[in-house]
């Protein structure tokens, strides 16, 4: 792990996809998987913001996760994770497909400038709608923050003081605008070798099935186990180690080529 930004603290998103509540039940099985993850590694994490589905589970989450080579460890979940089972919501019993959208960007640090004027901003204020008591529910003390000229967004709940959420969604606003300008180099530098890649909803990077087989499957490594519930408990360290052999094995072929 040398490239840039390896050695990063992280910020790592979930979101539920189409389905309704079984992608968002879907979405807290991911979000106790990563915390898992992290309790089985020993990082520290933060839950920064957390919307709650209407009837189960969750609509988004975004984690602050802390320790050493967190981004360069992490980068490898980012992507659509595919879910098949037999609905616990569903009197039928019938299988279903959900998906969740994990996505991950480096941590920027307290002394990296990435310059946002204040009027390319727009600032909301709304009430925590996460744990907090009475506090939560009087005072709007939740803010998100919005980029507008490239329409990316942060919010955080977790702080009791609207002023800490607010220098907090800036940071992460601040982390996702440095991921940006990361991808977008990463662009131009395909554009120039006539390579473009096409990122979409529909390609999942591993799937977990439940039913009517037990199979944990990265499509990118083809690295899979059927030990699922232990992969659904944080062990995912395989994974990343195969990502990790992957990607390095597929640098060096480009780099050849």
């Amino acid at each position: 792990m040398n490239k840039d930004y390896d050695d990063y603290d992280a910020l790592l998103t979930i979101h539920a996809g189409t389905g309704g509540v079984e992608a968002c039940d879907w979405a807290e099985m991911i979000l106790n998987m990563y915390l898992q993850f992290v309790q089985r590694n020993k990082f520290s994490v933060k839950i920064i913001d957390r919307l709650a589905g209407k009837e189960a589970g969750i609509k988004n989450a975004l984690l602050e996760i802390k320790g050493k080579f967190a981004y360069g460890l992490l980068k490898s979940e980012r992507g659509v994770h595919r879910l098949v089972r037999i609905s616990p919501f569903d009197a039928d019993h019938a299988r279903h497909t959900s998906f969740v959208l994990v996505e991950v960007v480096p941590l920027i640090k307290k002394d990296q400038e990435v310059v946002i004027k204040p009027e390319e901003l727009k600032i909301e204020t709304f009430r925590s709608s996460g744990p907090g008591g009475q506090h939560a529910n009087v005072t709007a003390s939740a803010v998100r923050v919005t980029h507008l000229p490239t329409g990316l967004a942060a919010s955080c709940q977790s702080e009791r003081s609207q002023w800490r959420n607010k220098e907090e969604a800036l940071r992460v606003l601040k982390s996702r605008l440095l991921e940006r300008m990361i991808e977008d180099k990463e662009k131009k530098i395909k554009k120039l070798k006539g390579s473009t890649v096409e990122a979409s909803w529909g390609n999942q990077i591993r799937s977990y099935v439940l039913h009517p087989y037990q199979l944990v499957k990265d499509h990118r490594t083809g690295y899979e186990t059927n030990r699922v519930q232990e992969v659904l408990n944080g062990e995912l360290m395989p994974f990343i180690e195969a990502y990790l052999h992957w990607f390095s094995k597929n640098l060096k072929f480009k780099k050849g080529k």
